[in-house]
């Protein structure tokens, strides 16, 4: 009997700790989550992985999953025949409804010039596609800048039945986002009108994840995202109603799901300021992404000074562009800065404008090309200044939205034959030596057919 009554006893032990480990898996974590629980499968990669700002010796990473989770990022580089690979790991980050569900995820202590492989992890299982990640070559005082290839374009509206104004829809030709993940590139840049949030998404900023997760979805455009390098700027329809400016009330859900579904290297220029700027290097190239919402006062309000960038982001530019040695300068903006047509939301209607180009040529800063957005259709715009300092505004729009021709519209500083009044994307390559680089623009239709080009020396700048 003494025997059976332990047998009986142990079992009865195994069991409450059985049950007790359930509970605890199964318990309130931490973090919280939507149900109170934890989720202990992995959840599946369902928009990504995409690959953000990649630095030499750091990469960012972000993913969407189906589901709350905990998930981090594995790293690592191919080895030698039976050499084990050193792997590298993110912290790990719970993901809940608060960010639909993504996450980006860091990984530093990298070495520059390398070709890594990344996974994400769920719950401690991989999930979801392998990434080819490089990271950036330390040429400096070494060799003579790598030639690389960048993409750029804006305007990319995804349709959404349920949601979209009646009648003919307004986006089309997805396949521009396989054509231009075919080019091979070495970094993406996103001009703004990126999602175009619809009425029905401006009154919850779950109506904001949801716009983001709609696009990000796209199928079409996931080679793209696992590329290369993604990084973004914003414009009216990525942060609130048509032509919204800062007294758009909800721009704090803006910025929270910009920040949470791009993986730039910062948010907030000069540092600290409360945007979406920032700024970067790409081997000899500097990336200076502006804020042409936060700040903004709209032009036909006739009781306030209207502005677009404001006093503190110009100034942090024009000082950032006058300290740079890079021969090519590339600032980002959502709107066109060059064209001298007063029309729509080009800052020719604000004083901006002139007060950006005038301290240019008062600093005899060289090499700066603006490239833009929001217009529908691409052009080149070009200046020279009486210092012989000559700045270019690339406007390149749209990707999947409908286009629009501006032939007839005046632009006193348009570059002939660059009107494009289709869908199209810009291929932008960079090349030469050191102290004589040359960048080469290509502009191409949604099948990645070319459609002008021109080229730039940064001595001629």
């Amino acid at each position: 009997m003494n025997q059976n009554r332990s047998n009986s006893l142990l079992k009865l032990t195994i069991t409450l700790l059985a049950i007790s480990l359930v509970i605890v898996l199964l318990s309130p974590n931490d973090n919280g989550s939507d149900n109170g629980t934890c989720n202990i499968i992995p959840s599946e990669v369902v928009s990504g992985p995409m690959i953000g700002h990649t630095a030499m010796r750091s990469v960012d990473v972000w993913v969407q999953v189906a589901n709350s989770s905990r998930v981090s990022l594995k790293v690592w580089a191919e080895t030698e025949k039976g050499e084990e690979p050193v792997e590298f790991y993110s912290d790990e980050n719970y993901v809940d409804s608060e960010t639909a569900y993504s996450s980006t995820l860091h990984v530093g202590g990298l070495d520059p010039g390398t070709t890594y492989n990344a996974v994400t992890i769920s719950n401690g299982v991989e999930v979801g596609d392998t990434l080819e990640i490089n990271t950036q070559v330390l040429w400096d005082y070494r060799t003579d800048p790598p030639a690389f290839k960048m993409l750029a374009g804006s305007c990319a509206f995804i349709n959404d039945s349920i949601y979209d104004r009646p009648g003919t829809p307004y986006g089309g030709e997805y396949e521009i986002f396989e054509s231009m993940a075919e080019e091979d590139p070495d970094m993406m840049l996103w001009l703004g009108d990126n999602i175009y949030l619809r009425e029905v998404d401006l009154q919850s900023y779950s109506g904001y994840l949801y716009r983001y997760t709609h696009t990000r979805s796209t199928p079409e455009m996931q080679n793209l995202l696992k590329a290369c390098p993604n990084y973004a700027i914003w414009d009216d329809h990525d942060f609130g109603p048509n032509d919204a400016d800062r007294n758009w009330i909800h721009g704090d859900w803006a910025k929270k799901s910009f920040e949470t579904f791009w993986a730039n290297p910062s948010y907030g220029a000069p540092a600290g300021a409360d945007n979406v700027g920032t700024a970067f290097r790409y081997n000899d190239v500097e990336f200076f992404l502006l804020d042409n919402r936060s700040n903004r006062v709209h032009h036909y309000n006739e009781t306030q000074d209207i502005q677009v960038l404001g006093e503190d982001q110009i100034d942090w530019l024009i000082a950032a562009l006058n300290k740079s040695y890079a021969p090519f300068k590339i600032v980002a903006i959502g709107g066109q800065l060059l064209s001298d047509n007063a029309k729509h939301e080009n800052m020719a209607r604000f004083p901006d404008r002139q007060t950006i180009i005038d301290r240019i040529e008062e600093e005899r800063i060289h090499g700066v090309v603006f490239l833009s957005g929001d217009r529908h259709c691409t052009e080149l715009s070009s200046l020279e200044l009486d210092r012989g300092v000559v700045i270019h505004d690339l406007t390149v729009s749209p990707l999947t939205s409908s286009s629009y021709n501006n032939t007839d519209e005046i632009n006193n500083l348009r570059v002939d034959g660059t009107v494009v009044a289709e869908r199209n994307y810009a291929e932008l390559n960079f090349s030469g030596p050191r102290k004589d680089r040359v960048m080469e623009m290509v502009i191409k239709n949604a099948e990645g057919e070319e459609v002008w080009t021109k080229s730039l020396k940064a001595k001629d700048l």
